[in-house]
């Protein structure tokens, strides 16, 4: 089995580079670490960075987790090219773009490209958000698939990912660690980016953003609500490149697995996705992209 660490970064393709990274910035509260080769990188926390926007193709690129060590890399290569799937390497180039040490992708049963990474850079400078949003951390990640069912197999038989939650056939929520969930899966048409999350500091950070992003004209897409599931208070809105953005405070943690049942909750029940019973709707997805739509620098091969 896969050991996961945590989640590492999102890369995403980004039409307009700069109108991208503007909003990461002052609107979302992102810092800008730099912009190299067309990649602009952009933190919340103490990596390097936690979303990578690539001059070229609106879509999401590639989602990351780290693993250990270069041991737990080569078993993890192993082990999916033994379950049938084909892994590709990353030359040094691409590692440097990725601020890691060396990684490995793939794409999952569904389409979604995986990278799984080993050294990831840390900053030890301070944050320096370009807004005071009260971001604390890249929290995280949630993917798209045809059948989430399959989805949790895939998941959960090659890698530690344990389900903490369902919501019917439209959702399963995953740990890796205590967090509820660093990794969701949506039931979706096809690969995607569902929505990336940032944890805030305070309750009242997420409702100093609600009113921040109204009145700079933002698409609030749901919120402020409560989710049954992770108990975090939550905010969804839609970025530029057709990414959406969720802030969240309170995030559950299970530190007890032996005592820990996932529970199943049906989505056409109210309350169940918003404990405030406001109105809900799904988070927007940023398609896959397509090898055919990848920059020759992006490609990996074997």
């Amino acid at each position: 089995m896969i050991e996961l660490t945590d989640i590492a970064y999102v890369r995403s393709g980004a039409a307009d580079l700069d109108g991208a990274v503007r909003f990461a910035v002052d609107v979302v509260g992102l810092q800008h670490v730099g912009t190299e080769d067309g990649v602009a990188h952009v933190r919340a926390d103490g990596r390097h960075h936690c979303l990578a926007f690539v001059e070229g193709a609106s879509g999401v690129l590639a989602s990351a987790f780290t693993v250990r060590d270069d041991d737990a890399l080569a078993l993890a290569e192993t082990e999916l090219e033994t379950r049938g799937f084909t892994v590709h390497r990353g030359d040094a180039a691409q590692a440097r773009s990725r601020r890691v040490g060396r990684f490995v992708g793939f794409d999952d049963p569904f389409g979604n490209r995986i990278e799984l990474v080993v050294g990831q850079q840390s900053l030890a400078r301070p944050v320096e958000p370009g807004r005071g949003s009260g971001i604390t951390e890249f929290g995280h990640l949630c993917l798209d698939a045809p059948d989430v069912a399959e989805a949790y197999r895939f998941w959960s038989g090659a890698f530690n990912a344990r389900v903490s939650d369902w919501i019917g056939d439209a959702a399963c929520l995953m740990r890796i660690d205590e967090v509820h969930h660093k990794l969701a899966v949506f039931q979706g048409d096809g690969p995607g980016l569902c929505h990336v999350n940032f944890q805030v500091a305070e309750l009242d950070d997420v409702f100093r953003n609600w009113h921040a992003l109204r009145e700079r004209g933002v698409e609030i897409e749901m919120g402020p609500g409560r989710h049954p599931q992770s108990g975090a208070v939550f905010l969804y809105f839609l970025g530029p490149e057709g990414l959406t953005y969720e802030y969240s405070y309170g995030v559950r943690r299970i530190t007890d697995e032996a005592a820990w049942t996932p529970r199943f909750f049906d989505p056409a029940e109210v309350g169940s996705i918003d404990m405030w019973l406001g109105p809900t709707r799904r988070p927007i997805t940023q398609p896959q992209l397509t090898p055919s739509q990848l920059r020759p620098q992006e490609a990996i091969r074997p």
